[in-house]
């Protein structure tokens, strides 16, 4: 019917103009001769002479055929679009589980055309699955509906199947068919069993608000930080986090340290561990109690702080102030907050080696990694880590003295020529190497992965230097990749030289965006552009996104601090910028009973050291203007605990406490001034690691 009328439209403009054509030659002969126009002969009708009638009949004959082609065009396009509808009413009728009327629905005379087979699917598809009793009202619905058809009657989250656009079509909808229509949504959820999950009824409440004043991507320690400084500072708040694990937000440095030193057999499944004082205390920062369900937020009085997990952002709009989830759902926001941490790197060789080598390897981050590599750890005879960082000596050290009571062998290997290699200077390096190797680790140093192959039920990794080393499984700690697959949506800037998301002194990345956490790549006003990863470094800088993001705009100043623990015995607290490569100078004392990590928890109750870590009042150390730094202190045997300065252009930049807790007021306010001083003995002695 759209073809006829769109060829009549072409036809028009053509009969118009030929007829204007005509009608001028008419008077022009009219006023040459003053006399009307005499009839022409028929005989003279083929000689198409001017001043003839062959124009006027050649004019009617081009419209009588015009017209009889446009009628049979008509009709076979009528009679076509009759049999495709025919077509269409049976393919519905055919489909399984559907209730359809057998017989054609009876069309009003010259209605059909309008018809659009798009206006049957709410019909059809809104009748309840294998109900006979709503039939007669669906087919009465279809009898009113086909004069003017219904507007859909789907959810907005309803299956695309049910929503149609209405056809305009003269007429309005009658009042039976409101209720026809209000009578099945009715039935239809009174049968919750016999709807898809796709096809969710108007009554079944969301599972999480279409808007948020506060979103939070990333469900770690960034994200409850800023949550819980966002209530503190406005107790009103609305706050929505949006996590990709099933798991509410958790401290992750438990899970390569406390956690594997239990005695409980069922600490996988509790996540509950003995701080080295002895009180114990679960990995979740708040028991589910303290969160509000997500489709509850919007209806709750005072606001409140919910969790929806197991949910991926996968785009942002940062224009349209939302974002769009991995099943489409989109959520829309006036403040909003990434961090989305990282995600542990793995070694190409491994990559390449093949799924058998693949699936004995584990990549350290979250809870399902603990409990996995626990198994792990009582059901094989070997596990090598390769890494000799923070994490695979946390975990090495860790396991190892599981090996002590099993028959489990535990190798660590890695480039540098000691542990930590890349912090710590090379001869307290060579120490931690000692310790390490003390708790039952086979280490290999200077150690460079070339290959990774399976072979004979054994993984084999063969070294560049030809060693080869076989064990049944591998754990890749290797360093961590921030996770900013949100930056290209967003438009968001990645910082080229250190990863993150490249934001300001305020963590801004955008009027209404801010960033915390591993994934940050921030402006420190001290210390100039940073990424940090660590647990500290969550809090402080989630903490001071959320309070940015109620309007307090503070830069980053405030340095955070990181540690990590050998065991109960030997732990370390470190912050600003540590490098090996930088100038060091470490001022040591003897140790004591009270100076390992089991004491450092003794006096604040918990298991993370930086939650009772405050700014401290700290006495100004003494300053100085030489310019020519200490020097390196000799080396010792035994390093009991000490203080380690990192120097940059002869000002401390980096502090390590080793073995000397509570003491990182003073350290945050040495790198704060900013100064030189002439002998760091005598800053050493702020710190007290004379006293016994």
């Amino acid at each position: 019917m759209w073809t006829c009328k769109n060829l009549w439209k072409k036809l028009v403009p053509l009969a118009r103009s030929s007829s204007t054509l005509c009608r001028q030659n008419a008077r022009g002969v009219l006023f040459n001769n003053e006399r009307r126009l005499p009839l022409v002969p028929q005989a003279h009708m083929s000689s198409g002479t001017p001043g003839s009638g062959g124009d006027n009949n050649l004019y009617y004959l081009l419209v009588g055929a015009t017209c009889v082609g446009g009628g049979f065009y008509a009709y076979r396009t009528i009679k076509g679009d009759k049999e495709r509808y025919q077509e269409r009413i049976n393919e519905i009728a055919s489909r399984p589980n559907k209730v359809v009327p057998e017989q054609p629905i009876t069309e009003a005379p010259g209605e059909q055309a309008a018809e659009t087979p798009q206006e049957i699917a709410p019909v059809t598809e809104d009748a309840p699955v294998e109900t006979p009793e709503v039939t007669p009202i669906v087919e009465a619905r279809e009898s009113v509906v086909e004069p003017a058809p219904e507007e859909s009657v789907g959810t907005p989250d309803a299956d695309p199947v049910v929503k149609s656009e209405p056809t305009p079509v003269a007429g309005s909808l009658p009042a039976e068919t409101a209720e026809l229509q209000t009578t099945t949504e009715t039935e239809s959820a009174a049968e919750p069993a016999t709807v898809a999950p796709a096809e969710v009824p108007a009554s079944t409440p969301v599972e999480f608000p279409s808007h948020a004043p506060y979103l939070l991507i990333g469900g770690g320690t960034a994200s409850f930080a800023a949550a819980r400084s966002i209530r503190a500072r406005d107790p009103g708040a609305r706050v929505l986090i949006i996590t990709d694990e099933p798991d509410l937000p958790y401290m992750r440095p438990p899970l390569s340290k406390e956690l594997w030193f239990s005695d409980d057999p069922s600490v996988v499944d509790t996540l509950r561990f003995k701080q080295w004082n002895g009180k114990e205390r679960s990995i979740y920062f708040q028991p589910p109690s303290f969160y509000v369900s997500p489709q509850d937020l919007e209806k709750v009085e005072n606001g409140g702080v919910a969790v929806l997990t197991g949910k991926k952002v996968v785009h942002m709009d940062v224009r349209g102030n939302k974002v769009t989830l991995s099943d489409d759902t989109e959520i829309s926001y006036d403040k909003c907050l990434i961090a989305t941490g990282g995600i542990p790197r793995n070694l190409q060789v491994i990559e390449r080696a093949g799924e058998e080598v693949t699936k004995r390897t584990t990549l350290f981050r979250k809870v399902e990694d603990f409990k996995a590599l626990d198994k792990v750890s009582r059901d094989t005879k070997s596990i090598t880590i390769i890494g000799g960082g923070f994490l695979g000596s946390e975990l090495a050290c860790a396991l190892g003295r599981r090996s002590a009571d099993s028959d489990l062998e535990v190798i660590q290997m890695f480039p540098e020529k000691g542990n930590m290699g890349k912090v710590l200077p090379e001869y307290l390096s060579n120490w931690t190497t000692a310790k390490v190797k003390s708790e039952g680790v086979a280490v290999i140093t200077e150690a460079l992965v070339k290959a990774v192959s399976f072979k004979d039920g054994k993984v084999e990794i063969k070294l560049k230097d030809g060693r080869v080393v076989k064990t049944d499984h591998i754990v890749a700690a290797v360093g961590l990749e921030p996770s900013v697959e949100l930056a290209k949506s967003a438009g968001l800037e990645v910082d080229s030289d250190f990863g993150g998301f490249r934001v300001n002194a305020e963590l801004q990345a955008r009027s209404n965006i801010w960033v915390a956490g591993d994934a940050a790549c921030f402006y420190d006003i001290r210390l100039g552009r940073r990424r940090v990863e660590h647990h500290d470094h969550a809090v402080v800088s989630g903490r001071l996104a959320g309070e940015n993001m109620t309007g307090a705009n503070k830069p980053y100043w405030h340095q955070s601090m990181f540690w990590s623990d050998l065991g109960p015995d030997v732990g370390y607290e470190a912050i600003g910028i540590v490098d090996s490569s930088l100038p060091t100078v470490g001022v040591f004392a003897k140790a004591t009973a009270k100076d390992t990590p089991k004491a450092a928890t003794e006096k604040s109750g918990t298991g993370i050291r930086s939650e009772s870590e405050t700014e401290g009042t700290a006495s100004s150390p003494v300053a100085s203007s030489t310019p020519e730094p200490p020097p390196v202190p000799e080396q010792k045997d035994n390093y009991g605990k000490g203080v380690i300065f990192y120097l940059r252009d002869k000002v401390v930049v980096g502090i390590i406490l080793w073995n000397v807790f509570n003491r990182m007021p003073v350290a945050r306010k040495i790198i704060k001034d900013g100064e030189e001083h002439a002998d760091l003995n005598e800053v050493a002695k702020l710190f007290n690691i004379h006293d016994d």
